[in-house]
């Protein structure tokens, strides 16, 4: 596994995936089973993480981490970036 740059449970992979997929956070809280504010919690830590003011600068830092699989759409996060 590469310690060159962030790595996250599967589940906020997948709410990244969600986000950078410009699905809302109701319906990723249907899709992925959780309640509003805890895709909100999981956005907001990962807002932290990563120094980004708002979720379309989240989901630009990403590609740029090395975070999502190069020309893929919808975007996907690389299996070497969770854990």
């Amino acid at each position: 596994m590469p310690s060159d740059g962030p790595v996250l449970s599967v589940l906020d992979a997948q709410v990244l995936e969600g986000v950078a997929g410009g699905e809302s956070t109701v319906q990723l809280a249907s899709r992925l089973y959780l309640s509003r504010q805890g895709i909100e919690y999981r956005v907001g830590q990962m807002l932290r993480r990563f120094d980004a003011p708002n979720r379309p600068a989240l989901v630009a830092r990403a590609p740029a981490l090395g975070m999502f699989a190069v020309g893929q759409w919808p975007p996907r996060v690389l299996p070497e970036r969770e854990k």
